[in-house]
């Protein structure tokens, strides 16, 4: 009897833990359902798949999507349909949104717009707050929650707990892996006065290297002390990839691709929309940071997609906004880098998929294998292309990489068995789900 599926990827080159191989891959009732050579079954729809690569499901664990309160700039739909144009099957959204996400309410809201509408699925991290620390235990595991985010220096919004006793006060009460903004808030006050004004190019002067790495430094003891796991976000400097290397038994980190790609020389050219936090720095950062990459450090991938308007951004610094776009550019900046041999497929399919699930135990999702979700981020590793302004899906409608030519581009992104984007065009509407997490599954 002949096997039926209602999706069968056929002839791409898949990548999973096995390695890399030609594989066809059969999805039925939205989940993997076998993997090899499937050329004697039938399937509702068929996909060739020949010439291209299959992934898992790319997962962006750190994006803002700025809604509520700033949809100005974007909001779950435009910034989703950002994520899978650019390949992305999943986004983790940050809590700096107004009113913040800090509450089983706000959770629940954001939850609710998001659900059918999110062209990709989603998580949402709950901000950590002095306020709610003796709750995060109960917020942390709510539907939807990807974990606690905390700040521990000041960024877009209203969450700083820059203190330790304020750190020490969430991490005794957290059981899944936490996230940081890790920059000492006290420096940067500090020094204030090496912003120069209409400099953007002072910024990685002002929120310098030891800014980061001490804070990552007060950062681990407390998660020593506090018996917790820890996540280190966006790491920008070489000097925290050495120390973070002998503690990896609490803290695990990500790293940008801006923070893989760009150097404090391009402040020449891009300023303020490259100006962020924690800083692009100069190229001894950079290289440290592929070195993180190369050498197993780095657990996972985030872009770190948190957009304001070209108006904003033309502000003269310091009065321009930090933040950048980056969700759609994700894939193609480091499949490009995958083409020039700084790193292999995979070891992206590592940081940009198993990672995520690795560490904050998503259910189903992370990994092409049976029984698995069937997301997939399909990928021609030959094409070559031209990011563009254009082409920008989100909201705010540029990125830093504007006229960039890149080699390796997201052809195809499926969510559930579903297609969701084919070759540049949303070819279904918004059907997102919240992702389900093994250490908070529903009752």
């Amino acid at each position: 009897m002949t096997t039926t599926f209602d999706l069968i990827l056929k002839g791409g080159t898949v990548v999973n833990h096995d390695g890399t191989a030609l594989r066809d891959v059969g999805v039925r009732d939205g989940r993997i359902a076998a993997i090899g050579d499937l050329r004697q079954a039938s399937a509702g729809e068929t996909i060739e798949c020949r010439g291209l690569h299959i992934l898992p499901g790319v997962v962006d664990s750190q994006v803002h999507f700025r809604e509520p309160g700033l949809e100005h700039k974007e909001d779950l739909e435009t910034g989703s349909r950002a994520a899978v144009l650019g390949g992305v099957t999943a986004v983790f959204e940050m809590p700096n949104t107004n009113p913040l996400t800090t509450s089983e309410e706000a959770l629940a809201d954001k939850v609710a717009r998001a659900t059918n509408r999110m062209h990709c699925d989603f998580a949402f991290w709950v901000g950590g707050t002095r306020e709610n620390a003796k709750d995060v235990a109960e917020l942390e595991r709510l539907p939807g929650a990807a974990g606690i985010k905390v700040f521990m220096g000041s960024s877009t919004g209203n969450l700083l707990v820059e203190d330790d006793e304020g750190v020490r006060s969430i991490l005794k009460n957290t059981r899944r892996r936490a996230a940081f903004h890790s920059e000492d808030e006290f420096r940067m006050r500090e020094r204030l006065g090496e912003r120069i004004e209409g400099d953007p190019s002072s910024h990685p002067v002002w929120r310098d290297e030891i800014a980061a790495l001490q804070c990552t430094e007060r950062l681990v003891r407390i998660a020593q002390e506090t018996r917790a796991r820890i996540h280190v976000l966006h790491i920008s400097t070489a000097e925290e990839i050495d120390f973070l290397e002998h503690h990896k038994d609490v803290a695990s980190c990500e790293a940008t691709p801006h923070h893989l790609t760009l150097s404090s020389e391009d402040y020449a050219t891009l300023g303020t929309l490259i100006q962020m936090n924690p800083p692009v720095r100069d190229a001894r950062h950079r290289d440290g940071v592929w070195r993180g990459i190369s050498q197993g450090i780095v657990d996972v991938l985030g872009s770190d997609h948190a957009p304001h308007t070209l108006a904003e951004k033309a502000k003269p610094y310091p009065a321009s906004p930090s933040g950048i776009t980056g969700v759609q550019t994700l894939v193609p900046i480091m499949l490009d880098h995958v083409n020039a041999g700084k790193l292999t497929l995979e070891r992206f399919v590592d940081l940009s998929s198993h990672g995520p699930q690795r560490l904050f135990g998503m259910a189903r999702k992370g990994r092409i294998a049976a029984g698995y979700d069937a997301d997939f981020t399909i990928v021609d590793m030959k094409r070559h292309e031209t990011i563009t302004n254009e082409q920008a899906g989100s909201k705010a409608g540029w990125t830093p990489y504007d006229g960039r030519e890149v080699k390796g581009w997201p052809v195809g992104t499926i969510i559930r068995g579903k297609q969701v984007m084919w070759e540049g065009e949303i070819v279904s509407p918004g059907k997102g789900q919240p992702v389900v997490f093994s250490e908070a599954l529903p009752v």
